[in-house]
């Protein structure tokens, strides 16, 4: 007989946005988002909320600026005036105005990126931007801005970080998501650096200057005995492609990994999904970078029915996956699966009467 948990209050019934949105990945057929009570989808298309783009830049904002407070990165959050101690990312925006040159009066064409790396010339931002595939550069109004609002619903969802955002959290179990994400924060988050090639951490109290003695220390000798001047970080090496990077390119550095290593911009990515990291926010684990959501299900199993963290000791497995125990259900009927026949595929777990319904 399985057992009722009391769920904690703050996790029933909570609100979501974007009722109605349409489905980015549907085009046309979905009728618009309609919420599921549980399961973080649409129950119109059965699509995840990241393909009807819910979130907007202030809920983005609020949640990032949640999760790097208390850490050693709320330098990079601010306080909300009258927000009850409420911190909100800064993000640097940057804004390019390029004039266009013609017999008419001049004009000018402004590009607007909705995320840059903080603290560089706009020299070095727009080489770092350059050195990322141009559909995931984040233009407004472009593929690559909602590119990485998706990144940042997928990457680091909200309740990952958040237990009044999360609703199969029983009230036992609240105390072990807050533990799970202080401890996070305090061993493992991290924002990456960019600058160039062995100038990491340089004028930070934390950081240490990378160690030149990976670098050359002596010029290499040409065929004639003449010296030669060595190429600027000639021994500097990407950590994901191993390929040298250009000293006069910038790189991404991570704190949490030393600063004796670095990654070419289009390098920084999940060493599990190998999508680019969205704001170069990383977790550290066993000497790689992870994306929030990897690195989480790297320590506790995910429901495959609810996307939340599992907290508690008894809940479904198959194939692989993990179900909360009252939502191992039917993806089309909400039937108990629980010592039932059914069915897991790419469409998600099915009794064996909607199994076949869908393939007639």
């Amino acid at each position: 007989q399985l057992r009722c948990p009391v769920l904690f209050q703050m996790s029933v019934s909570q609100p979501q946005s974007g009722r109605g949105v349409p489905c980015l990945r549907c085009r046309g057929t979905c009728t618009g988002f309609e919420p599921h009570s549980w399961r973080k989808i649409c129950k119109s298309c059965k699509c995840s909320q990241e393909d009807h783009s819910l979130s907007s830049d202030l809920e983005d904002d609020r949640k990032i600026g949640r999760l790097l407070s208390d850490s050693k990165y709320a330098t990079l959050t601010t306080r909300v005036k009258g927000g009850d101690g409420i911190r909100i990312y800064k993000r640097n925006r940057m804004i390019i105005t390029n004039p266009i040159v013609s017999r008419k009066d001049p004009t000018f064409d402004t590009i607007t990126y909705e995320w840059a790396p903080p603290g560089l010339t706009q020299k070095l931002a727009m080489q770092y931007m350059e050195l990322i595939p141009k559909e995931m550069q984040p233009v407004a109004g472009t593929d690559g801005a909602y590119y990485r609002r998706r990144q940042l619903m997928r990457q680091l969802p909200l309740y990952d970080q958040d237990p009044s955002q999360c609703r199969s959290l029983a009230e036992g179990e609240l105390k072990l998501m807050e533990d799970f994400v202080k401890k996070y924060k305090a061993e493992a988050l991290g924002v990456g650096e960019v600058a160039l090639p062995g100038q990491g951490g340089i004028g930070k109290e934390e950081g240490k200057p990378q160690d030149k003695s990976i670098a050359a220390s002596k010029p290499p000798e040409s065929t004639n005995g003449a010296l030669e001047r060595a190429p600027a970080a000639e021994h500097y090496r990407c950590e994901t492609c191993k390929q040298a990077v250009l000293g006069d390119c910038p790189v991404v550095y991570a704190d949490r990994a030393g600063y004796s290593r670095q990654w070419h911009p289009a390098c920084f990515v999940c060493c599990r999904c190998s999508e680019p990291l969205v704001d170069l926010i990383y977790f550290w684990k066993s000497g790689a970078a992870w994306c929030g959501r990897h690195y989480c299900e790297s320590l506790r199993p995910r429901c495959a029915g609810c996307d939340e963290i599992i907290f508690s000791e008894d809940y479904q497995q198959a194939e692989g996956l993990a179900w909360h125990e009252k939502h191992f259900a039917c993806l089309e009927c909400e039937t108990l699966l629980t010592g039932k026949p059914f069915s897991l595929d790419n469409a998600g777990l099915l009794c064996t009467t909607c199994s076949k319904s869908k393939r007639l």
